[in-house]
């Protein structure tokens, strides 16, 4: 008997409009099993939507009201929260320092933290216990860290201790009362802090690297610098994405450790959108207000994670 014998049975009943048995079956079982699933997944959905879009929907319109959080009586105002938000000074000035934040951040962390994994992972014997000491700050409360940070850039400080103490107290600046050195402050907790998860994920990515490729380019006569440039930054593309990604997205939502750490100050100079919406709506009850600015930094957030996966797909390409 022949293939073609083999196929004709099936041939003749797809002619008559029937179905091969096989297919049919494996169509009835898929459609099951995803009744089945959908099922499951009702009382999830049904507590997501209580939880998460219900409230959601209603904090969107009451952004475009007068609330002041503790009264029943409220009015629409259109859009005068978000008029009020891209002519304001000072939330123009929060969105600057938050975009500044994000970059400094991104680009600090990432580069040190890649800094830390190409160290780690060279095969130090002591690697182990260097991974545990860099990761170990990320398990560490926010708040903590922030209050510790607070403690060592006091006046009368660590910090400024260890500098007099090797002839440079005339030279130690104000870390929180300078703006430019309160927002540095705020930078290189957050990059001590993180660094270390950064270094994680980019080991994750140097150990996926088959180790042939390098050796290969050793033979060829690559550097060290060449293979790195040639050989381990590309295949790191995809840990440098999720880097990226996970670095904006929390720089953009700072606020524990701006908080606080400076409280937004001196003078509004460390403001970000995350604390004006706090202090708008908890300490001067425009409630409307905060969630707006809540909306616009939601809209900021998508919009760099977007751009930044599309750009590593380009890259990727």
């Amino acid at each position: 008997m022949s293939v073609v014998d083999i196929e004709r049975p099936v041939e003749a009943s797809t002619a008559q409009g029937g179905t091969p048995s096989g297919i049919g079956r494996r169509r009835f079982v898929g459609v099951g099993q995803s009744r089945a699933l959908l099922v499951l997944a009702i009382p999830a959905l049904i507590f997501y939507g209580f939880a998460v879009v219900v409230p959601s929907i209603r904090g969107a319109v009451l952004a475009f009201t007068n609330w002041d959080g503790l009264s029943q009586n409220y009015d629409f105002i259109g859009f005068d929260n978000f008029v009020r938000i891209f002519t304001s000074q000072s939330s123009l000035d929060a969105l600057k320092m938050t975009l500044i934040f994000a970059l400094a951040v991104t680009v600090l962390q990432n580069g040190i933290g890649l800094l830390l994994a190409l160290g780690v992972n060279s095969g130090l014997k002591s690697q182990n216990f260097l991974r545990v000491l860099f990761f170990a700050p990320v398990v560490i409360t926010p708040v903590v860290v922030a209050y510790l940070w607070k403690f060592l850039l006091t006046p009368d400080g660590a910090v400024n201790t260890l500098l007099a103490a090797v002839g440079l107290g005339d030279v130690a600046p104000s870390w929180l009362g300078d703006p430019f050195w309160a927002a540095a402050s705020v930078v290189m907790m957050i990059v001590w802090q993180h660094a270390g998860y950064s270094m994680v994920i980019y080991i994750a990515g140097l150990q996926s690297i088959p180790q042939e490729l390098n050796e290969a380019a050793a033979v060829d006569g690559a550097g060290p610098w060449r293979r790195f440039w040639s050989v381990t930054w590309p295949l790191l593309a995809p840990a440098t994405a999720i880097n990226v990604m996970l670095t904006i997205i929390g720089g953009l939502k700072m606020f524990t450790e701006v908080f606080v750490l400076t409280a937004g100050g001196p003078g509004g100079a460390t403001e970000t959108m995350s604390t004006l919406l706090y202090k708008s709506a908890f300490q001067f009850n425009e409630f409307g207000y905060g969630i707006a600015l809540a909306l616009v930094l939601a809209v900021v957030v998508v919009f760099f994670s977007v751009a930044q996966q599309r750009l590593s797909r380009k890259g990727g390409h």
